[in-house]
């Protein structure tokens, strides 16, 4: 779609293309962003004589990865939908104020991150359950990411201010490209070159610097309908805290997984050892193959729903909304069925390890089995960020991590004899029960939102 039919197109054209032209790219953006951590992850795991050990040091970064894209979607997320419901209401210099101190908030999130995390990668990556055998591994690749962060951050950060607009297509380039780039530059930089992980931690970091390259261009160049404006890259409080108002649901969602990671790899170290770390580290990366395109759709719709509510179109909304959530369940229900059918395909695109394998596949299919249900959840609980219901979106999103999850993580052990199955049947169990209140506490409250409107967002 182009720049000049874009709002156009919100208002008038029919759902499901509309979903589709938006969520497509968005979920194959979405899919190829996996590509950064997954194809670092097959080749460090294929690395010869130290390829468990080094998947397992690197997987020990996880927290903290998550804690980066947490700060870069507190800006992201809860502002892109912001942005896209003043552009509804015709206010176009709020939406590109919103955007514009977005920007200045990422680039002040970086500063502090970036040295905090390099001072104390050792003391987190310890904590986080890293042995004498995988904390080396672990701290050079983290290390080498972490001076990279503002280019995660601004990656993470505004290209959903690209896909708000409509260009999803642009959005979606901006991950391709900088995953061709890694793929190509993995293989060199760790096995051509001899830096192992660290040359893994490198290429990612080069591929997402170019990422943001590319979004800093379009979003001041011609196409974009916001421009990123220097008078606007200053934080005004009256415009960035509606922004984290809503944008700390999604922080709370990543940054817990951040929390929630910790909490595996502890109580799995605790009861299994390396091998079970290391399976967790798989798995991980394996259902992100659902979750991350789960995301990907409801980034396509986001755009739909906060565009026809600020204009108040209620009839419109409804439909997005169903449509998108067709599509997730869909989704969901048939990766469940593939994942718990052949985890061992899955599994051995990690590792050549075949004792690692076997226990991966085996930790897969009980850590998967409620899979199915996030569908639900993640449609629900992002189109309430869409709808600009800050409070009920952090309810929800503490619901599954803080609430139902961690706790399980540490309390089924105590109630089974086998701890390890203990640890991973906490997974299921959270993911069915907070589905359930979700979907019913959003079909519950949706009419309500949609007759008081945004001026009542809050």
């Amino acid at each position: 779609m182009r720049a000049n039919s874009n709002t156009q197109a919100m208002e008038t054209e029919r759902v499901p293309k509309l979903l589709a032209q938006l969520a497509i790219p968005a979920v194959v953006a979405q899919v190829i962003n996996l590509l950064y951590n997954i194809v670092d992850r097959i080749y460090i795991g294929h690395i010869p004589d130290i390829g468990a050990s080094a998947l397992t040091g690197v997987g020990l970064f996880t927290p903290i990865l998550m804690l980066l894209n947490a700060f870069a979607m507190l800006a992201g997320s809860g502002g892109a939908p912001r942005a896209a419901i003043a552009m509804g209401q015709q206010d176009q210099n709020g939406a590109e104020k919103t955007m514009g101190n977005c920007f200045a908030l990422l680039l002040m999130l970086a500063v502090v991150l970036t040295t905090t995390g390099y001072i104390f990668a050792p003391q987190l990556l310890r904590m986080f359950g890293a042995s004498d055998v995988t904390l080396p591994y672990a701290v050079a690749y983290a290390r080498i990411y972490i001076l990279g962060s503002i280019f995660v951050l601004l990656v993470m950060g505004m290209n959903p201010f690209i896909t708000t607009q409509g260009f999803a297509k642009i959005s979606m380039m901006t991950t391709v490209i900088g995953a061709v780039i890694n793929i190509i530059l993995d293989p060199i930089f760790i096995f051509a070159l001899g830096m192992g992980v660290r040359g893994a931690a490198l290429a990612t970091v080069l591929s997402q610097a170019v990422g943001a390259v590319w979004i800093l261009r379009f979003l001041s160049g011609k196409k974009t309908i916001l421009h990123l404006r220097k008078e606007n890259v200053r934080l005004e409080k009256d415009v960035i805290m509606p922004c984290l108002a809503l944008g700390i649901s999604t922080f709370v969602m990543l940054s817990t997984e951040s929390i929630l990671s910790i909490s595996f790899t502890s109580s799995l170290a605790r009861y299994g050892g390396d091998i079970a770390v290391g399976a967790m580290t798989i798995i991980t990366s394996i259902s992100q193959l659902v979750s991350m395109p789960l995301q990907g759709i409801c980034q396509g719709g986001q755009p739909i729903i906060s565009y026809n509510y600020g204009a108040h179109n209620e009839k419109r909304v409804k439909e997005a909304f169903f449509t998108q959530f067709r599509v997730c369940v869909s989704f969901s229900v048939a990766c469940w069925i593939i994942i718990l059918l052949v985890p061992q395909i899955f599994a051995g695109m990690f590792s050549g390890n075949a004792e690692l394998v076997q226990y991966t596949s085996w930790a897969l299919r009980i850590y998967m089995a409620g899979i199915f249900s996030q569908g639900f959840q993640i449609c629900c609980q992002q189109s309430f960020v869409a709808l600009g219901q800050a409070k009920i979106s952090l309810f929800l999103a503490c619901l599954r991590k803080l609430i139902l999850l961690i706790p399980l993580i540490f309390l089924l052990p105590v109630f089974l004899e086998n701890k390890v199955f203990a640890v991973f049947l906490a997974e299921p169990v959270s993911d069915i029960l907070a589905a359930t209140v979700t979907t019913i506490v959003f079909l519950s409250k949706f009419n309500g939102i949609l007759k008081r409107g945004p001026e009542n967002k809050r």
